[in-house]
């Protein structure tokens, strides 16, 4: 038996204009998603400036937050521009170096070309030196035919990133000065002219959800400290042994620091930098300091970063490792990552959650 059912035109529309409206957002998401994501790093990178900037305050015993803003921000690029002075001429240094030295190497490596044309002709290649040569011809041939186009992607593949970037920091500096003002104006009109527990509850959760993640961030910083300090006596003792410049300690372990602090593929990008510069100088260095680090990451991720961060946002340990195992499990390595200021912030949520129904009552 059917039955007719009668839906008024006000519902209706109502319907159909939720419907339109998350569409509508959808959209917006999908054309907007790269200015998205600029805007939520440079708000992730104003979190993470707040400590520094709150510690400057703290010692100059002085409340001008905008002043101490621009001092943590102008302190963090200058000791980025600071790292990328010593690691630069390094880079550069022994990439010369490795260039000078490739003739050489190669002919006490290889034996030259006559020990690749022998080895070619275990394989059942006469001579292996032409088809070589005939190969990188080719390839060079093909390269200066596309050079121009190659150019020209690049060069705007560049513009663009060197844009964003730049509007990020921009942004990061906006965020830091007008940020704590605009969300105060925020909560202050929520609140109106009458106090109301409920805003202020929800106001006292934000602020300390934004304080986890701000302590996360200044811990992760620590932890980066000292894989840049284990990564710089690690080369130096390798140096001593292999008898290589000792000079490269301190700028491979500032590479390793800045790097640490990238989500993710930080690590790996800052293990394979130094295993490549190491292998210019020393190849059996590069192999130790590879298997050296890699045993030291597992101790470092497993251990040392759970326990550093468990201890901050009043954590066991035990419950960071399972919350980095679960986010694992459920979102990758992102999960990973935010898997520990996420179970900061549920422990804050469990915290304040009579607060909040008191302030709903």
């Amino acid at each position: 038996m059917s039955r007719a059912i009668e839906v008024d035109t006000k519902t209706f529309v109502r319907f159909w204009l939720v419907i339109l409206g998350f569409g509508l957002l959808a959209l917006f998401v999908w054309k907007a998603w790269e200015s998205l994501v600029m805007i939520g790093v440079a708000l992730f990178l104003a979190v993470a400036i707040r400590p520094l900037a709150q510690r400057i305050n703290h010692l100059t015993k002085k409340d001008h937050a905008m002043s101490s803003s621009v001092i943590a921000y102008a302190l963090v690029i200058g000791f980025l521009g600071i790292i990328v002075a010593l690691v630069g001429p390094v880079v550069v240094e022994q990439t010369t170096q490795f260039v000078q030295q490739l003739p050489s190497t190669f002919e006490h490596t290889l034996g030259g070309w006559d020990g690749i044309n022998n080895f070619g002709r275990t394989l059942g290649i006469d001579n292996l030196q032409d088809e070589i040569l005939k190969n990188l011809q080719a390839f060079s041939s093909s390269f200066v035919s596309n050079f121009g186009n190659t150019i020209v992607v690049s060069v705007g593949a560049i513009a663009q990133i060197l844009t964003n970037i730049i509007l990020t920091i921009v942004l990061t500096l906006f965020f830091s000065l007008e940020g704590p003002r605009i969300i105060e104006s925020f909560w202050k009109m929520l609140e109106g002219k009458h106090k109301n527990l409920e805003v202020r509850a929800y106001q006292r959760l934000t602020q300390r959800m934004v304080d986890v993640f701000s302590t996360y961030v200044s811990h992760q910083a620590m932890v980066a400290f000292l894989d840049g300090l284990v990564v710089t006596v690690a080369v130096l003792i390798l140096a001593v042994l292999f008898g290589f410049p000792g000079s490269l300690a301190l700028p491979m372990g500032l590479l390793a620091l800045v790097f640490y602090l990238i989500p993710m593929f930080g690590p790996i990008i800052s293990c394979g930098l130094i295993t490549l510069i190491l292998l210019f100088s020393s190849p059996v260095a590069a192999f130790v300091f590879l298997v050296f680090y890699i045993i030291y990451a597992q101790i470092e991720n497993n251990v040392i970063a759970p326990k550093i961060q468990g201890n901050a946002l009043n954590l066991p340990a035990t419950i960071v490792l399972v919350a980095i195992i679960i986010g694992m499990n459920v979102f990758g390595l992102i999960g990973a990552i935010i898997a520990i200021p996420i179970a900061g912030c549920i422990k804050v949520v469990l915290e304040e959650l009579p607060s909040l129904r008191e302030g709903n009552k």
